[in-house]
């Protein structure tokens, strides 16, 4: 009887262990929307997994959600992305952008709100673009018509590949920061302040 009553108790300690590990890693995601965050959506081994980036600028919450694909030994820009060509700057669904009170990226106001990110990638600048459809496959139904802020920027050459597509929200200050983009040898980034 004691050999059970053991048995019994070491088999609930483990399920409680258990139990209460993934408790405190949800609480733990949850409270990282005060921080820069990086983490795929997704535990399966997807070519192009569904990832989020997030973090708070002053109080204002920025979280973009993309499918990160790899370049996985091919030529990216001026080849899988073309150059010139509106790209839904990740895989598959439009990448998502939302900002959860108003701000200003490279000084242009864009209320608060959930949006679709495009690029337009050139060998010597990018159009980022901000886009009022953000539930659309790829940039198939991609409508300029629908475009909230345009933003030129001049991307830099990275010394390391970036071999998976990866966005970062950093804060810089109390109410300012960056939104970059990295991939292959490149890499592109923009201001956004809170209002």
């Amino acid at each position: 009887m004691k050999k059970i009553s053991i048995l019994s108790l070491s088999t609930l300690t483990f399920l409680f262990l258990a139990c209460s590990g993934g408790k405190t890693e949800k609480v733990e995601q949850e409270a990282g929307h005060d921080h820069e965050t990086t983490q795929p959506a997704t535990t399966a081994k997807a070519k192009s997994p569904a990832t989020e980036t997030m973090a708070n600028i002053g109080d204002t919450h920025v979280h973009i959600a993309y499918h990160a694909p790899s370049v996985r030994g091919r030529q990216i820009f001026g080849g899988l992305v073309a150059y010139n060509e509106v790209w839904v700057t990740g895989a598959h669904s439009a990448t998502s952008i939302q900002f959860y009170g108003d701000v200003a990226l490279n000084g242009n106001r864009v209320a608060k709100g959930k949006y679709a990110l495009f690029t337009i990638p050139g060998e010597d600048e990018w159009t980022i673009i901000i886009n009022e459809n953000f539930d659309q496959h790829l940039a198939d139904d991609y409508n300029p018509d629908l475009d909230v802020v345009r933003l030129t920027v001049k991307p830099e050459k990275r010394s390391e590949i970036q071999e998976q597509l990866l966005y970062k929200v950093k804060p810089t200050d109390d109410k300012e920061g960056v939104i970059s983009i990295s991939w292959a040898d490149v890499k592109v980034s923009f201001n956004v302040r809170e209002l």
